[in-house]
């Protein structure tokens, strides 16, 4: 097994403010991300990031260049086989926890495993088993507005987990988290690196978050440094 889990090859990203208008957001750009590591992405607003995170785990395309999942290249995936790959191999953790606000903290992180199959009993089994591990085997009967921020952040972590993703993309994940969350949820990312061999790649402008990576790309004017 290779150890680069993830590689894009001369990204490219433009949209069009006016007819006229043409913004260059990604000029070619080309990393690799290592298998079982933590990788950062960082850089000004503006500067293509979370275009970019989105590009790489499937959920925008990019205008040209290719992006290589595991060796098989999702750039030219059908969407039905780009869906089935982001339930079965890709976790996503967003600045907002997208919770869904009806549903207990088990429910929400067993609702992939039952979309990709899973009986509803063995679904809720393997959500408890995912709470305990994130320290929130109490709050498994909770609906988003009983939890915490920092709570409902770690369920959703949970939730990405659900699967047994490949690698998990996270876009500024503390954005919305104060410092003592923050650091709770950094610790919680290193534990799943180490423990299950979790690959990370994470946007953030967190200072602390940054000095926890195995590997820091930044980002200026399109492309990477």
């Amino acid at each position: 097994m290779s150890e680069i889990i993830l590689e894009a090859k001369d990204i490219f990203k433009s949209f069009y403010k006016t007819k006229e208008q043409k913004l260059n957001i990604l000029k070619g750009v080309s990393l690799q991300v290592v298998r079982g590591k933590i990788s950062i992405i960082v850089g000004a607003s503006g500067a293509g990031k979370s275009t970019l995170l989105h590009i790489l785990s499937g959920l925008d395309n990019a205008d040209s260049g290719e992006v290589k999942l595991n060796g098989t290249d999702i750039s030219n995936l059908s969407d039905e086989k780009l869906s089935s790959l982001r339930n079965q191999k890709i976790g996503f953790v967003f600045q907002f926890h997208h919770l869904l606000p009806e549903f207990v903290a088990a429910e929400n992180i067993a609702i992939p495993l039952m979309i990709n199959g899973e009986p509803k009993q063995k679904a809720l089994q393997r959500a408890e088993e995912l709470l305990e591990l994130v320290g929130l085997s109490d709050r498994a009967n909770h609906k988003p507005s009983e939890l915490s921020g920092g709570e409902q952040q770690r369920v959703a972590v949970a939730r990405a987990l659900a699967n047994n993703p490949d690698i998990i993309f996270a876009d500024e994940p503390t954005g919305n988290l104060d410092s003592a969350n923050s650091e709770l949820l950094h610790k919680l990312f290193v534990e799943l690196k180490e423990k299950l061999g979790i690959t990370f790649l994470v946007v953030t402008h967190n200072p602390q978050l940054v000095n926890l990576g195995d590997k820091v790309f930044e980002m200026k004017d399109g492309v990477i440094h």
